[in-house]
């Protein structure tokens, strides 16, 4: 039970930093809680949304911090021809003059066309690739500012200052031209990047309240995730492997290795990657049915542009979405134990709460593929009430290439887990598989192969859910 005042839990926690001793109890309600360490820091929390406003270019839209920058470079281009008519103006000159002396006997020492030729410059280019195209690097920021500066300078030096009316006014001109550019690029580098890497991972957090060190709420899909502590100051709330059901949980094949923390960022950074990507892959509209088996599990198929083919299985499950989000993800050790197509599983580097780094071991593809081995980066969250594990192949120092297997490369591919509304303890659950198995093997003995291994993956999947339930374990 719960303490209710804060007297209890602060001589709980004073009792475990004097000890350093991992203490943990069995929770009745089967939720999904993990192991905390009380002296860690929080790191971003993985409840997801795919409204495009938040996620930057998704579904037609633009974020909004990426669509202001659209509209500042917009007024860049209005403020500059403003700037020039203004100029035109003081030196008593009539739009056609000035458009014959200026645009049609242009010259860089007399005429100030040229600056707003720049700024029409910085509006294509800019609007092309960070508003149509939406890229995510400051190169083309940089080529534009650079550009526009050195032909600034330029000017400064080429202009015929002496013959000029208002000579405060063109330097004004000249001035805001560049200042404007640098803006720009600030502006994109140090907001609209930074701010749409962020807004991939929003932040929906369930008011803390005064035993929010011991507690969070995992229960109703809204974690706060903490990162691993090299201390060994643990919460009584958690089994050594986090689980309430990993109470006999063996020990790790493969210790875990220290990170830096530009190493953790990298590793979560590329989890809430894979995730967004594997949802817009789960979602897309041109799956074509390939298979549907005796129980009414269906096999779709998806060519993707490179030539290679992507798989999923769509299949009603007797289980809820945080029971198999539970043996999925974090019991991925013992899946050998109910799928013989793994020889072996092992989590090779926890990163934080919904973050990890799995090797694998594979038996084969139905008898037509041999043995590989895979390493892959798992990362799960929330989106639109769907439980999804996005996963796919990386790198990690403790597992080096092995000449005993044929190392294959998953693509980016995921777990999905959804409630049928109306049926508490039952779910849709979907696998996309999308592997390259790195071997000549042709592509129908293949595909008959994975559609083989996803229909025996859910049979497999169901044989252990029904242990369970005899063994009095759900």
């Amino acid at each position: 039970m719960l303490p209710q005042s804060d007297a209890p839990r602060h001589v709980a926690e004073a009792l475990l930093r004097s000890t350093g001793s991992l203490q943990s109890v069995q929770l009745q309600d089967q939720d999904i809680s993990r192991n905390y360490s009380i002296n860690a820091n929080p790191s971003m929390p993985t409840e997801y949304v795919t409204q495009g406003e938040l996620l930057g270019s998704q579904q037609g839209s633009m974020s909004k911090v990426r669509r202001f920058f659209c509209l500042f470079v917009t007024f860049d281009l209005a403020f500059s021809g403003l700037l020039w008519l203004i100029c035109i103006m003081i030196n008593g000159d009539n739009i056609s003059n000035a458009i014959d002396k200026q645009i049609y006997h242009y010259t860089i020492h007399t005429s100030l066309f040229d600056i707003v030729l720049v700024a029409i410059f910085r509006f294509l280019i800019l609007l092309l690739f960070y508003g149509l195209c939406s890229i995510n690097h400051w190169f083309i920021i940089a080529l534009s500012t650079t550009a526009t500066s050195i032909f600034l300078i330029a000017k400064v030096f080429q202009y015929s200052w002496v013959d000029s009316r208002q000579p405060v006014f063109e330097v004004l001109f000249i001035l805001t031209s560049f200042v404007i550019s640098w803006g720009e690029a600030w502006f994109l580098d140090f907001r609209v990047l930074p701010q749409e890497f962020s807004l991939t991972r929003v932040l929906v957090n369930a008011s803390d309240n005064e035993r929010a060190p011991l507690i969070r709420s995992y229960v109703q899909g809204l974690p706060s995730m903490y990162t691993e502590s090299i201390g060994n100051f643990y919460s009584p709330l958690a089994t050594p492997e986090g689980s309430i059901h990993d109470v006999d949980h063996p020990q790790r094949r493969y210790p875990q290795l220290t990170l830096s923390l530009d190493q953790e960022n990298d590793y979560k950074g590329k989890g809430a990657k894979i995730l967004q990507e594997s949802w817009r892959l789960l979602t897309n509209p041109n799956w074509k049915l390939e298979k549907r088996s005796a129980e009414n599990d269906v096999v779709y198929i998806l060519s993707v542009p490179n030539g290679g083919k992507v798989f999923k299985i769509s299949a009603s499950i007797n289980a809820s979405p945080q029971f198999l989000l539970e043996e999925l993800f974090y019991k991925a050790e013992r899946i050998p134990q109910w799928n013989p197509a793994l020889l072996e599983s092992h989590k090779v580097q926890s990163i934080d709460e919904h973050t990890d780094i799995c090797y694998q071991v594979t038996a084969g593809a139905a008898g037509v593929v041999a043995v590989r081995d895979f390493v892959n980066i798992r990362h799960w969250g929330v989106i639109e009430g769907c439980y999804v594990i996005g996963y796919s192949a990386t790198e990690h120092p403790a597992i080096p290439l092995c000449e005993k297997y044929v190392r294959g490369e998953n693509g980016v591919g995921c777990w999905a887990m959804k409630p049928v509304p109306g049926e508490v303890g039952k779910c849709t659950f979907e696998w996309v598989l999308n592997t390259n198995l790195k071997g000549w093997i042709p592509q129908y003995i293949l595909d008959n192969a994975l559609v083989g291994v996803l229909l025996d993956y859910v049979k497999n999947l169901r044989r252990h859910l029904v242990k369970l339930n005899e063994s009095g374990l759900r």
